[in-house]
């Protein structure tokens, strides 16, 4: 099984535990854009842990996220909340990362991190299913 597409997609899922690990670890110090970042990422790698399993990626983002709405939200393997999800951990990391003057609260990071642990929770199931995990 080295090099296989099932253990890609077990490191980058363990990849995005690690991240969300960080968000919680920046969070506890108060830097709360950046737990809103790792947060973010946590997301996002679960995402890339289940499209490999469609031998797919992008270097895009976008690309990323696009092939995991219509390939595993609209089709069912996740529900829609997960898509929802995805959407605004995005919007909060963009606007952690590069808008001026923005304020991220220890509530959004909360809410953010508690949102990325019911994504990875569901992102493990999904694995699990599929004999990866």
């Amino acid at each position: 099984m080295a090099g296989s597409i099932e253990e890609l997609a077990k490191y980058r899922y363990e990849r995005g535990m690690e991240e969300l690990h960080n968000a919680k670890e920046v969070m506890s110090s108060g830097s709360y854009k950046l737990a809103l970042n790792r947060s973010y990422y946590a997301i996002f790698h679960a995402m890339r842990a289940v499209n490999v399993l469609d031998e797919f990626d992008s270097s895009k983002h976008s690309g990323v996220i696009a092939h995991f709405n219509q390939h595993h939200v609209k089709t069912g393997d996740f529900d829609k909340r997960a898509s929802k999800i995805i959407q605004n951990a995005m919007e909060m990391r963009e606007h952690a990362d590069y808008e001026d003057f923005f304020v991220a609260s220890k509530k959004d990071a909360e809410e953010q991190i508690c949102r990325a642990e019911e994504f990875l929770e569901c992102v493990k199931g999904y694995l699990e299913r599929k004999q990866v995990l």
